[in-house]
Protein backbone atom coordinates (compact mmCIF):
# COMPACT_ATOMS: atom_id res chain seq x y z
CA UNK A 1 0.00 0.00 0.00
CA UNK A 2 3.13 2.57 0.48
CA UNK A 3 4.24 1.75 -2.33
CA UNK A 4 1.10 1.77 -4.44
CA UNK A 5 -0.09 5.59 -2.35
CA UNK A 6 3.97 6.09 -3.19
CA UNK A 7 3.21 5.88 -7.12
CA UNK A 8 -0.25 8.08 -6.78
CA UNK A 9 1.70 10.78 -5.24
CA UNK A 10 4.46 10.85 -7.79
CA UNK A 11 1.81 10.57 -10.67
CA UNK A 12 0.15 13.42 -8.99
CA UNK A 13 3.36 16.03 -8.44
CA UNK A 14 4.17 15.00 -12.35
CA UNK A 15 0.66 16.48 -13.52
CA UNK A 16 0.72 19.12 -11.33
CA UNK A 17 4.24 20.16 -12.61
CA UNK A 18 2.69 19.85 -16.30
CA UNK A 19 0.00 21.67 -15.51
CA UNK A 20 2.06 24.69 -14.30
CA UNK A 21 4.76 24.19 -16.90
CA UNK A 22 1.38 25.04 -19.57
CA UNK A 23 0.17 27.83 -17.85
CA UNK A 24 0.97 31.04 -19.53
CA UNK A 25 0.35 34.57 -18.45
CA UNK A 26 0.35 37.61 -21.04
CA UNK A 27 0.01 41.56 -20.47
CA UNK A 28 -1.25 44.15 -22.46
CA UNK A 29 -2.03 47.83 -21.89
CA UNK A 30 -5.14 49.77 -22.74
CA UNK A 31 -5.43 53.71 -23.26
CA UNK A 32 -8.29 55.98 -24.40
CA UNK A 33 -9.45 59.70 -24.98
CA UNK A 34 -5.47 61.14 -25.05
CA UNK A 35 -4.49 62.75 -25.91
CA UNK A 36 -6.54 66.20 -25.32
CA UNK A 37 -4.16 68.92 -25.26
CA UNK A 38 -0.63 69.88 -25.68
CA UNK A 39 0.55 68.39 -22.03
CA UNK A 40 -1.18 65.26 -22.79
CA UNK A 41 0.42 65.25 -26.37
CA UNK A 42 3.39 66.39 -24.89
CA UNK A 43 3.58 63.24 -22.27
CA UNK A 44 2.23 60.93 -24.51
CA UNK A 45 5.11 59.33 -26.25
CA UNK A 46 7.04 58.98 -22.68
CA UNK A 47 3.64 57.43 -20.79
CA UNK A 48 3.96 54.67 -24.35
CA UNK A 49 7.90 54.38 -23.69
CA UNK A 50 6.90 54.11 -19.72
CA UNK A 51 4.69 51.11 -20.04
CA UNK A 52 6.61 49.13 -22.80
CA UNK A 53 9.72 49.47 -20.24
CA UNK A 54 7.85 47.69 -17.26
CA UNK A 55 7.90 44.99 -15.07
CA UNK A 56 5.54 43.02 -17.80
CA UNK A 57 6.57 42.63 -21.10
CA UNK A 58 3.49 43.87 -23.05
CA UNK A 59 1.90 42.18 -26.15
CA UNK A 60 0.50 44.79 -27.37
CA UNK A 61 -1.37 48.45 -26.16
CA UNK A 62 -4.38 49.29 -27.47
CA UNK A 63 -6.28 52.55 -27.92
CA UNK A 64 -9.89 52.78 -27.58
CA UNK A 65 -10.39 55.84 -29.68
CA UNK A 66 -10.63 59.86 -29.22
CA UNK A 67 -7.26 60.74 -30.28
CA UNK A 68 -8.43 64.53 -29.78
CA UNK A 69 -10.54 67.00 -27.90
CA UNK A 70 -13.51 67.33 -29.21
CA UNK A 71 -13.12 71.26 -30.38
CA UNK A 72 -9.59 70.96 -32.02
CA UNK A 73 -9.65 70.27 -36.09
CA UNK A 74 -10.05 66.84 -37.62
CA UNK A 75 -7.34 67.92 -40.31
CA UNK A 76 -5.08 65.58 -41.76
CA UNK A 77 -1.61 66.89 -40.27
CA UNK A 78 -3.08 66.35 -36.71
CA UNK A 79 -4.39 62.55 -37.70
CA UNK A 80 -0.26 61.99 -39.29
CA UNK A 81 0.55 63.71 -36.33
CA UNK A 82 -1.05 60.86 -34.02
CA UNK A 83 -0.05 58.50 -36.42
CA UNK A 84 3.86 58.96 -35.74
CA UNK A 85 3.03 59.03 -32.06
CA UNK A 86 1.39 55.51 -32.47
CA UNK A 87 4.17 54.28 -34.63
CA UNK A 88 6.50 55.35 -32.17
CA UNK A 89 5.66 52.72 -29.89
CA UNK A 90 7.41 49.71 -29.17
CA UNK A 91 5.31 47.42 -28.73
CA UNK A 92 2.16 46.72 -31.46
CA UNK A 93 0.05 49.34 -31.21
CA UNK A 94 -4.03 48.86 -31.90
CA UNK A 95 -6.03 51.84 -32.45
CA UNK A 96 -9.42 51.63 -32.52
CA UNK A 97 -11.68 55.05 -33.69
CA UNK A 98 -13.49 57.14 -31.74
CA UNK A 99 -16.30 59.85 -32.42
CA UNK A 100 -13.93 62.96 -31.92
CA UNK A 101 -12.11 62.04 -35.01
CA UNK A 102 -15.08 61.24 -37.50
CA UNK A 103 -18.35 61.50 -36.37
CA UNK A 104 -18.72 64.67 -34.88
CA UNK A 105 -15.60 66.06 -37.19
CA UNK A 106 -19.07 68.16 -38.81
CA UNK A 107 -18.73 70.86 -36.42
CA UNK A 108 -17.59 74.53 -37.13
CA UNK A 109 -14.63 74.12 -34.83
CA UNK A 110 -13.76 70.69 -35.87
CA UNK A 111 -13.68 71.78 -39.33
CA UNK A 112 -16.50 71.38 -40.84
CA UNK A 113 -15.40 68.28 -42.02
CA UNK A 114 -17.94 65.28 -43.81
CA UNK A 115 -17.85 62.50 -41.09
CA UNK A 116 -18.12 59.89 -43.60
CA UNK A 117 -14.79 61.57 -45.80
CA UNK A 118 -13.08 61.55 -42.33
CA UNK A 119 -13.94 58.14 -41.41
CA UNK A 120 -12.71 57.38 -45.21
CA UNK A 121 -9.60 59.05 -44.58
CA UNK A 122 -8.92 57.82 -41.72
CA UNK A 123 -8.72 53.71 -42.86
CA UNK A 124 -5.89 54.95 -45.12
CA UNK A 125 -3.87 56.68 -42.80
CA UNK A 126 -4.56 53.62 -39.91
CA UNK A 127 -5.47 50.78 -41.34
CA UNK A 128 -3.68 50.91 -44.94
CA UNK A 129 -2.48 47.42 -44.40
CA UNK A 130 -3.08 43.96 -42.20
CA UNK A 131 -1.11 44.98 -39.77
CA UNK A 132 -0.85 47.06 -36.49
CA UNK A 133 1.01 49.53 -35.85
CA UNK A 134 4.00 50.07 -33.46
CA UNK A 135 7.86 49.48 -34.12
CA UNK A 136 6.76 45.63 -34.01
CA UNK A 137 3.90 44.71 -35.56
CA UNK A 138 1.06 42.61 -34.84
CA UNK A 139 -0.59 40.73 -37.86
CA UNK A 140 -4.19 41.43 -37.78
CA UNK A 141 -7.59 39.57 -39.49
CA UNK A 142 -9.85 42.39 -40.87
CA UNK A 143 -13.30 42.23 -41.45
CA UNK A 144 -13.70 42.10 -45.30
CA UNK A 145 -15.82 44.86 -47.03
CA UNK A 146 -14.25 48.70 -46.61
CA UNK A 147 -14.63 48.27 -43.08
CA UNK A 148 -10.85 48.23 -42.28
CA UNK A 149 -11.34 49.31 -38.41
CA UNK A 150 -12.98 46.12 -37.54
CA UNK A 151 -10.23 43.51 -36.48
CA UNK A 152 -9.07 40.72 -34.64
CA UNK A 153 -6.01 38.56 -33.17
CA UNK A 154 -5.37 36.05 -30.80
CA UNK A 155 -2.84 36.28 -27.89
CA UNK A 156 -3.10 32.77 -26.16
CA UNK A 157 -6.08 31.38 -25.34
CA UNK A 158 -7.98 34.76 -26.07
CA UNK A 159 -9.40 36.60 -29.17
CA UNK A 160 -9.23 40.53 -29.10
CA UNK A 161 -12.07 42.00 -31.40
CA UNK A 162 -12.28 45.66 -32.52
CA UNK A 163 -15.40 47.62 -33.44
CA UNK A 164 -16.37 50.87 -34.84
CA UNK A 165 -18.97 51.88 -32.09
CA UNK A 166 -18.38 55.59 -31.80
CA UNK A 167 -19.90 57.84 -28.84
CA UNK A 168 -22.99 60.25 -29.56
CA UNK A 169 -25.51 57.29 -30.17
CA UNK A 170 -23.05 55.13 -32.07
CA UNK A 171 -23.88 58.56 -35.21
CA UNK A 172 -27.49 57.55 -34.93
CA UNK A 173 -28.34 61.49 -35.83
CA UNK A 174 -30.79 63.82 -33.93
CA UNK A 175 -34.18 62.64 -34.71
CA UNK A 176 -35.94 59.31 -34.31
CA UNK A 177 -35.15 57.45 -37.35
CA UNK A 178 -31.55 56.68 -38.21
CA UNK A 179 -28.63 57.98 -39.87
CA UNK A 180 -28.05 56.17 -43.04
CA UNK A 181 -24.69 55.88 -41.90
CA UNK A 182 -25.50 54.06 -39.20
CA UNK A 183 -27.87 51.83 -41.22
CA UNK A 184 -24.98 50.69 -43.38
CA UNK A 185 -22.09 50.42 -40.69
CA UNK A 186 -24.15 48.95 -38.00
CA UNK A 187 -24.81 45.68 -39.37
CA UNK A 188 -20.98 45.03 -40.41
CA UNK A 189 -20.30 46.01 -36.11
CA UNK A 190 -23.22 43.37 -35.20
CA UNK A 191 -22.51 40.87 -38.01
CA UNK A 192 -18.45 41.16 -36.96
CA UNK A 193 -19.35 40.99 -33.04
CA UNK A 194 -21.68 37.29 -34.04
CA UNK A 195 -19.10 35.56 -36.03
CA UNK A 196 -15.87 36.46 -32.79
CA UNK A 197 -17.98 34.35 -30.80
CA UNK A 198 -18.72 31.82 -33.18
CA UNK A 199 -15.22 31.74 -34.03
CA UNK A 200 -14.05 31.79 -30.08
CA UNK A 201 -16.69 28.93 -29.88
CA UNK A 202 -15.39 27.23 -32.26
CA UNK A 203 -11.70 27.14 -30.77
CA UNK A 204 -12.64 26.48 -27.45
CA UNK A 205 -11.39 29.86 -26.50
CA UNK A 206 -11.18 30.71 -22.84
CA UNK A 207 -11.64 34.57 -23.48
CA UNK A 208 -13.24 37.25 -25.75
CA UNK A 209 -12.19 40.61 -25.51
CA UNK A 210 -13.81 43.40 -27.11
CA UNK A 211 -12.43 47.01 -27.96
CA UNK A 212 -14.55 49.62 -28.71
CA UNK A 213 -15.07 53.63 -28.09
CA UNK A 214 -18.75 54.15 -26.74
CA UNK A 215 -19.78 53.59 -23.14
CA UNK A 216 -22.92 52.37 -24.52
CA UNK A 217 -25.28 52.38 -21.81
CA UNK A 218 -25.05 49.31 -20.03
CA UNK A 219 -27.06 50.99 -17.01
CA UNK A 220 -29.79 52.32 -18.92
CA UNK A 221 -29.99 48.71 -21.07
CA UNK A 222 -29.78 47.19 -17.33
CA UNK A 223 -33.32 48.94 -16.70
CA UNK A 224 -34.82 47.85 -19.88
CA UNK A 225 -34.11 51.27 -21.11
CA UNK A 226 -31.07 51.37 -23.94
CA UNK A 227 -30.32 54.16 -25.85
CA UNK A 228 -30.90 54.21 -29.42
CA UNK A 229 -27.98 53.79 -31.11
CA UNK A 230 -27.14 50.60 -29.25
CA UNK A 231 -29.77 48.63 -28.06
CA UNK A 232 -28.82 46.11 -30.92
CA UNK A 233 -25.29 46.02 -29.94
CA UNK A 234 -26.36 45.42 -26.33
CA UNK A 235 -28.85 42.90 -26.84
CA UNK A 236 -26.59 40.70 -29.43
CA UNK A 237 -23.50 41.13 -26.95
CA UNK A 238 -25.78 39.91 -23.78
CA UNK A 239 -26.84 37.09 -26.15
CA UNK A 240 -23.48 36.03 -26.94
CA UNK A 241 -22.24 36.60 -23.96
CA UNK A 242 -24.59 34.19 -22.28
CA UNK A 243 -23.83 31.42 -25.05
CA UNK A 244 -20.10 31.73 -24.74
CA UNK A 245 -20.04 31.63 -20.63
CA UNK A 246 -22.60 28.46 -20.79
CA UNK A 247 -19.41 26.96 -21.92
CA UNK A 248 -17.03 28.16 -19.74
CA UNK A 249 -15.96 31.87 -21.47
CA UNK A 250 -15.20 34.71 -20.26
CA UNK A 251 -16.22 38.50 -21.41
CA UNK A 252 -14.54 41.81 -20.90
CA UNK A 253 -15.63 45.19 -23.02
CA UNK A 254 -13.34 47.76 -23.27
CA UNK A 255 -14.22 51.14 -23.87
CA UNK A 256 -13.52 54.68 -23.12
CA UNK A 257 -15.69 57.59 -23.97
CA UNK A 258 -17.19 58.68 -20.51
CA UNK A 259 -13.62 59.35 -18.85
CA UNK A 260 -14.03 57.28 -15.77
CA UNK A 261 -11.85 54.28 -15.24
CA UNK A 262 -13.60 51.56 -13.90
CA UNK A 263 -13.76 47.71 -13.62
CA UNK A 264 -16.94 46.45 -12.91
CA UNK A 265 -19.84 44.04 -13.99
CA UNK A 266 -22.72 46.03 -15.86
CA UNK A 267 -24.23 43.62 -18.50
CA UNK A 268 -27.24 41.27 -16.35
CA UNK A 269 -29.19 38.63 -18.21
CA UNK A 270 -32.91 38.87 -19.04
CA UNK A 271 -33.71 38.61 -15.37
CA UNK A 272 -31.81 41.31 -14.33
CA UNK A 273 -29.28 38.64 -12.51
CA UNK A 274 -25.38 40.31 -12.74
CA UNK A 275 -23.84 37.65 -15.23
CA UNK A 276 -20.37 36.90 -13.81
CA UNK A 277 -18.53 35.86 -16.62
CA UNK A 278 -18.62 39.74 -18.31
CA UNK A 279 -16.86 42.42 -17.15
CA UNK A 280 -16.35 46.25 -18.61
CA UNK A 281 -13.16 48.27 -18.27
CA UNK A 282 -12.75 51.75 -18.89
CA UNK A 283 -9.99 53.33 -19.50
CA UNK A 284 -8.80 56.71 -18.26
CA UNK A 285 -9.49 59.82 -19.92
CA UNK A 286 -8.90 63.77 -19.58
CA UNK A 287 -8.32 65.12 -17.44
CA UNK A 288 -6.82 62.21 -15.88
CA UNK A 289 -4.16 60.90 -17.34
CA UNK A 290 -2.94 56.98 -17.23
CA UNK A 291 -3.19 53.71 -18.35
CA UNK A 292 -4.13 49.70 -17.63
CA UNK A 293 -2.76 47.27 -17.51
CA UNK A 294 -4.39 43.67 -18.69
CA UNK A 295 -3.39 40.40 -17.68
CA UNK A 296 -4.51 36.79 -18.73
CA UNK A 297 -3.51 33.90 -16.94
CA UNK A 298 -4.27 30.68 -17.61
CA UNK A 299 -3.46 29.46 -13.78
CA UNK A 300 -6.61 31.48 -12.61
CA UNK A 301 -10.31 30.41 -12.62
CA UNK A 302 -10.68 34.65 -12.96
CA UNK A 303 -8.86 34.76 -16.22
CA UNK A 304 -8.45 38.23 -16.11
CA UNK A 305 -7.23 40.99 -14.39
CA UNK A 306 -6.82 44.34 -14.50
CA UNK A 307 -4.65 47.55 -13.03
CA UNK A 308 -4.70 50.99 -13.34
CA UNK A 309 -1.78 52.94 -13.48
CA UNK A 310 -2.26 56.92 -13.52
CA UNK A 311 0.43 58.87 -15.17
CA UNK A 312 2.00 60.79 -12.59
CA UNK A 313 3.59 63.63 -14.66
CA UNK A 314 -0.32 64.78 -15.75
CA UNK A 315 -1.79 66.28 -12.27
CA UNK A 316 -3.29 68.72 -13.52
CA UNK A 317 -6.35 69.41 -16.88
Amino acid sequence: MKFKRGIWRLLWVALLTLGSAQAEVWHFALIGDVPYSQRERAELPAMLSAMSRGREPLAFIAHVGDIKHGQERCDDALFFDRLACFQASPVPFIFVPGDNEWTDCDRASNGGYAPRERLARLRQIFWPDDMSLGQQRLALERQAGPWREHSRFRIGPVLFVTLNLPGGNNNWGMTDTPSAEYLERNPAVIAWLVDAFALARQEKLRGVVLLFQANPGFKYFAQGLGISGYRHFLETLRAESERFGAQGGQVVAVHGDTHRFRVDRPLRDRQGRIMPYFTRVETFGYPLMGWVLGRIDTRRPELFAFEPHPWPAQTQP
